[in-house]
């Protein structure tokens, strides 16, 4: 007898421990976590199983279809954007064929448990490209024309998805995807994002550290917090699949520049040290992104809006949490 499940790749990462935070919390308590490395002791608390192992072997992924049965699959597994440029192979291999390989699972399982899977993708900004002169709100069927590895192989996969949840009849997979805007966390350290600055900036200017911004001060490209980010998710997951016009959307909550960032952060840290060592590769990319981006359809669809504004991140939640995690008190 197959256990039921909610399967979760790249579980440690910054979103999949968000999500099983969130669906602990909403009483789902059959998660299992799939990651090259182990959970942390937090997490392991909130999932029933673990998976140690990679989305690409084929082994290993043909015997999860022989234990479980998946009900929900969230691939939020994949290497990120600056690491992308660095390795455009690597990340080809792992962006691309991993996700074929977990939508093949998602196939295998549909036809065998004779409903569909929900299957979360999480796309991003950087399947745009744009000229940072347009300043238009960019809708989702707009300047899919990515510049960087990672952007390309999110569109593709976008694509892959859609038409693997439309070809197959009856439906065997119910796919659904968000393109995300930068994430800021105060659990996380982020890792591998060219998005990553406004992050590494808090990070750094709360434990007191000089921090070199890498991009000019005055970029700016759209934003949100992580209970927003995760939020969205389980609100897509579970509207119905009528109310649905669209396979993917976007969503975003802010979108300020470092400067503006950084002012807001001189409110509750006085003593900042922070400069700005432009990096031209990840300031090329983030400049092909949108500055801002148009969620109406979120909203229409399935009731999104983000709860959080920039300075109530601040406020309500990224500096409660950050005194919490780092057992400080901020100035």
């Amino acid at each position: 007898m197959r256990k039921k499940i909610t399967l979760i790749t790249g579980a440690n990462g910054e979103i999949g421990q968000g999500l099983i935070k969130l669906l602990y919390k909403k009483g789902i308590n059959n998660i299992v976590a799939f990651d090259l490395l182990p959970s942390n002791n937090e997490m392991q608390n909130m999932i029933t199983d673990q998976i140690i192992g990679d989305i690409l072997d084929s082994n290993l992924l043909e015997s999860i279809n022989e234990k479980y049965e998946i009900t929900e699959l969230y691939h939020l597994a994949a290497l990120l954007s600056t690491k992308s440029e660095l390795y455009p192979e690597k990340a080809h291999e792992v962006n691309v064929t991993g996700t074929i390989n977990l939508l093949t699972l998602a196939l295998k399982q549909g036809k065998l448990n004779n409903c569909p899977v929900k299957f979360f993708f999480p796309s991003s900004i950087a399947v745009y490209s744009i000229d940072k002169n347009n300043l238009n709100k960019i809708t989702e069927e707009e300047n899919n024309n990515p510049k960087t590895m990672y952007g390309c192989n999110k569109l593709y996969c976008e694509n892959i998805g859609s038409y693997y949840s439309k070809k197959y009849s009856p439906y065997l997979i119910d796919f659904r995807c968000i393109r995300f805007p930068g994430i800021i966390s105060p659990y996380t350290i982020p890792t591998g994002g060219t998005s990553d600055y406004l992050p590494e900036m808090l990070h750094s200017v709360i434990k007191n550290k000089p921090y070199k911004c890498f991009v000019k001060k005055n970029t700016r490209m759209p934003f949100m917090i992580m209970p927003d980010a995760v939020s969205a998710i389980y609100l897509l997951m579970n509207a119905q699949k009528n109310k649905l016009c669209y396979d993917i959307y976007n969503i975003t909550s802010f979108n300020p520049s470092p400067e503006e960032f950084l002012n807001l952060l001189k409110e509750y840290v006085h003593d900042v040290n922070v400069s700005y060592q432009i990096n031209d590769e990840r300031q090329k990319m983030v400049d092909s992104w949108p500055s801002d981006i148009n969620d109406s359809k979120a909203f229409e669809d399935w009731g999104w809006k983000p709860k959080y504004n920039l300075k109530d991140s601040f406020e309500i939640y990224l500096i409660p949490a950050l005194e919490k995690f780092y057992n400080i008190k901020v100035n």
